[in-house]
Parts: structure tokens; sequence; C-alpha cells
């Protein structure tokens, strides 16, 4: 993360304020003092704001928040644009179009008309003369400059970046109206109390825009990396978990095996003996039926006789 001292600010220029005729008495905590007819800007008070900013935007990124940067000045456009880029967010760097967040039901209709111009092939350029062919053309440029840095936004943002909320109030309205927070650089002739985040400084200098939005920036980019790291981390978690659960399932396995073999011995084994039990009691028993079919056998012959006997003495 960016660390702003007391010496860069001075540097840039951030302590000078407006002309004392065109300040605004919401303003007054954070004038240090009147020179030359202008008010001079307390720096303890614009680190205190970026400080307290930083905190609030970093807590934003890490729930995986969608940031919108704000600055359609002169001075500012080049700035908000590639820094803007530089963290991957959204920004408007061009005439800021009335209901861009409040009305972006709208808004995303005129971007999938823009998308439907851009689409290469498309069946909407077949049969047209060469004049409405241009007239669509004509069309795709200027939606095309009007939403170049929105394009690709699905949703409204969880906080937006003003330069300078004086010269941005329609957006800093729509914010408020949303319920979204504003964190924007304010200078002595706006009122501080109207955005959730006010970093009091020089906003018409373009070092000193460069310096408090590079700040925010890299606050963006470091919540982005260690977002990403506690994500790696969970699952690297995860996987050692898998391994740990896989290597005991092949413990539990080979150890469920080698007790189904021993088992397995010991039913052949007791089945065996069974058999070899079972083969003595058949002998056993056949013996025991000749025997008694032999004492069964002699009575019979015995009786048989004494009755031819008798037959024969009657004849």
């Amino acid at each position: 993360m960016s660390e702003i001292n007391f010496e860069n600010l001075l540097s840039t220029g951030a302590h000078f304020g407006h002309v004392t005729r065109k300040w605004h008495p919401s303003y007054e905590p954070f004038i240090l003092m009147e020179k030359n007819g202008i008010h001079i800007i307390n720096l303890e008070e614009t680190l205190r704001g970026l400080k307290k900013a930083q905190d609030f935007l970093n807590g934003i990124v890490k729930k995986n928040g969608e940031v919108l940067f704000v600055g359609t000045k002169k001075q500012a456009k080049d700035i908000v644009q590639q820094e803007a880029d530089r963290c991957g967010m959204f920004y408007v760097v061009e005439r800021w179009l009335g209901g861009t967040l409040t009305n972006f039901s709208t808004i995303k209709k005129s971007i999938k008309r823009l998308q439907l111009l851009e689409k290469e092939g498309s069946n909407i350029y077949e049969n047209l003369t060469k004049k409405e062919v241009q007239k669509l053309n004509r069309e795709r440029v200027k939606l095309a400059d009007q939403h170049r840095g929105i394009k690709d936004m699905r949703r409204v943002p969880d906080v937006v970046i003003i330069v300078d909320a004086n010269y941005e109030s329609t957006a800093v309205q729509e914010a408020l109206r949303l319920e979204i927070p504003v964190i924007a650089i304010v200078d002595t002739n706006t009122d501080p109390t109207i955005v959730s985040h006010a970093i009091p400084a020089n906003d018409d200098s373009i070092r000193t825009i460069q310096l408090i939005i590079s700040a925010l920036t890299d606050t963006i980019l470091s919540a982005q990396v260690k977002e990403a790291d506690k994500t790696e981390d969970s699952e690297e978690g995860e996987i050692a978990i898998e391994r740990a659960v896989r290597v005991d399932a092949v413990d539990k396995e080979v150890e469920v095996a080698s007790n189904t073999a021993v088992v397995q011995e010991i039913r052949d084994e007791s089945e065996g003996s069974e058999e070899e039990i079972a083969v003595e009691n058949s002998s056993e028993d056949v013996d025991k039926s000749l025997l008694d079919e032999k004492v069964v056998d002699k009575p019979q012959d015995d009786i048989e006789e004494p009755e031819e006997e008798q037959k024969s003495e009657s004849n």
C-alpha cells in the first residue's frame, strides 16, 4: 500500500485552495489559514481523510466489490483512465450521462447496442446503403466514446471515486440516491459533508490528482493481491486434506484386505476340520448300521426254520 506523507502533498501543491470569496462554509474545519486572499488547506486533515478512505476501500475490494472512477475535467481525464486500467476497474472520463447509476437498465441497453454494432459479421450491416452504413458507424463511434470505461460493467458499483465533487455534482447526487459510498477529492469551494469520505486537497493540480488517485489505486491492487493469496492458500489446504483422506482410505483398504484374508484362512481351516469330522462321523455311522443289520438278520433266520418244520410235520 502506497504511503503518502506531509512532504509529498506539500511538494504537489495540495494545500492551495480557491480564493476566499468562493469558499464553502462547511469547509471551515479543513482550512488552516488564509494567505494572499487564498485559503490554505490543512494537510494533516488531508492525510487523515486519505487514510480513512484507503481503509474503507480496502474492505470493499476484499469483498470483491467493484469501483467506479469518475473524472471528466480536463486535468483528471488521462490520470483517471490510466489508474483505473491499472487496477482493472471501471471509469468515466467523458461527459457524465444522466442516469448512469439511477437508470442503469437503460445504460445496459445502450451498451448492448454498442456490442451489436461492434460485432464482426453482424447481420445488421446486410442489405444497407452506403449512407445507412455510415450512419451506423457514427453511432458506434459515439457509443464507444461514451461507454468505453463501463462497457463491461454488469451492475452498479459498490463505491465511486470522484475527482472534484463540485464539478461532478450529478454523479454525486446519483450515488447518494442509491446509497453508494463516495470517495471524493474536495476543494475549498465544495461542501465536504455530501460525500461519504472526503479528501480535502487541491483538485485542480494535476500532480495532486496523480498522487492521491495513485495511492487509492495501490490500495485496490494490494487488497486484490491479498485476496488472491487467501484463495490460493485455501485451495492448497483443500488439496492437502483430500490427499490425507485418500491416504487414510488406502490404508483402511489395505487393512481391511489383510483382515479379510486372515478371516478367509481361518474359515478355510475351520471348514477343513469340519469336513474331516463329518467324514469320521459318517464312517462311524456306516459301521454301526452294518452291525445293526447283522444283529437283525440272525433272529429272522431262527424264526423262519421252525415254521417250515411244522408245515412238513402236518403234511
